[in-house]
């Protein structure tokens, strides 16, 4: 049994299948393009994390820039001792 198209039935089914074909290439299109920018968000959460790793080791000794500077207020309060002493011996600074 073979069935016949009619020229109008015969257009529909070749305008629906080229319809078909170009949603094809645009989902592929699409998906391509989602698939690269997948990509690239993952290369750049990659580096942003080095980035973030680098940070913290940058930083891990925060906790002593207290004790450091408080023995350069130290060192320098001696210096200015020294400094006072020998103006004082060399008569450039009078008390």
């Amino acid at each position: 049994m073979t069935f016949a198209l009619t020229e109008s039935q015969e257009t529909l089914w070749q305008v629906a299948n080229w319809a078909g074909l170009v949603v094809v290439i645009a989902v592929a299109a699409l998906l391509t393009i989602l698939v690269l920018f997948v990509r690239t968000i993952d290369r750049r959460v990659v580096a942003i994390k080095e980035t973030l790793t680098k940070a913290e080791a940058n930083t891990a000794d925060a906790e002593l820039l207290d004790t450091t500077s408080a023995g350069v207020d130290l060192v320098l309060a001696e210096g200015l001792e020294h400094h006072l002493f020998l103006g004082r011996v060399l008569g450039k600074v009078r008390s």
